[in-house]
């Protein structure tokens, strides 16, 4: 488990040295918390990191989930079904 509080950083410090900080977070795979004047404030993280606490949110939260997928909908992010199953059979050689 991640301690937010205790991997913190000065919001200054990560200003100064934000490439290093990036770096770190991405060999690491851990968020970290910035700081000002030695309270929390913010949270950040590689990408794919809070793509992945998105995904497990809606699957732990219907309301996310449905929430997730009218994004996704009005996006153009989705595709028939039929096309879906056409696709799956065809990589699958399953005739039908």
């Amino acid at each position: 488990m991640i301690d937010a509080i205790l991997d913190s950083q000065p919001l200054a410090k990560f200003h100064e040295n934000s490439a290093e900080f990036i770096e770190h977070m991405k060999a690491t795979h851990k968020p970290m918390t910035l700081t000002v004047d030695g309270h929390a404030e913010v949270v950040v993280q590689e990408a794919a990191a809070y793509q992945r606490l998105l995904d497990l949110a809606a699957l732990a939260d219907p309301e996310e989930g449905l929430r997730q997928g009218l994004e996704d909908i009005a996006e153009n992010r989705t595709q028939p079904a039929r096309e879906v199953f056409a696709n799956f059979r065809e990589k699958h050689g399953i005739r039908g």
